[in-house]
């Protein structure tokens, strides 16, 4: 959470989140064969990670631009559904085990799916929305992502994390 001398800038905000899952995606892929623990360990700080992102993104993020910018319409049900893809993604690695033969070729899935969507949101859409809003709006959007982060759900299997996947194929 940002102290008060920090930017409450939405992209910033987003950005920031985007470097830590990187760098849990790094150290998964630097993680040896026999690195069990250390492999279980990770995944399950991608899984509280992405859950809270995308919670962020779908309940606060893309309906605020959605509504403020329609030209971004297109790009926001595309982010929408590259979400839905990683929620099935973790809540599948969610009920894995670090033993079972498939958990880290959809570890690597995930990695992957989510490694293009943030190059997107950063080389495309951040831009755009940059553009498009105000200094102030992102700065009002980065306040309500705050709020909410203190409420977004930490595993797939909570309701809340449940609900923004539905809702988000549903808005």
């Amino acid at each position: 959470m940002p102290n008060p001398t920090q930017s409450t800038d939405a992209i910033t905000l987003l950005k920031a989140d985007h470097k830590e899952i990187r760098k849990t995606f790094a150290d998964f892929e630097k993680a040896g064969d026999g690195a069990a623990k250390t492999k279980q360990r990770l995944v399950d700080k991608m899984i509280e990670l992405l859950t809270v992102h995308t919670y962020l993104e779908n309940e606060v993020m893309y309906p605020r631009v959605r509504a403020l910018l329609p030209d971004l319409e297109d790009d926001i049900l595309e982010s929408y559904e590259e979400h839905h893809v990683a929620d099935v993604l973790v809540m599948e690695l969610a009920a894995m085990s670090v033993s079972d033969e498939r958990f880290t070729a959809k570890t690597t899935v995930l990695i992957e799916n989510v490694t293009h969507h943030i190059k997107e949101e950063e080389e495309d859409w951040f831009p755009e929305v940059r553009k498009g809003l105000g200094r102030k709006q992102l700065q009002e959007i980065g306040a309500e992502m705050v709020k909410a982060r203190k409420k977004a759900p930490r595993k797939p299997s909570q309701p809340s994390a449940l609900k923004k996947t539905i809702d988000a194929v549903i808005a």
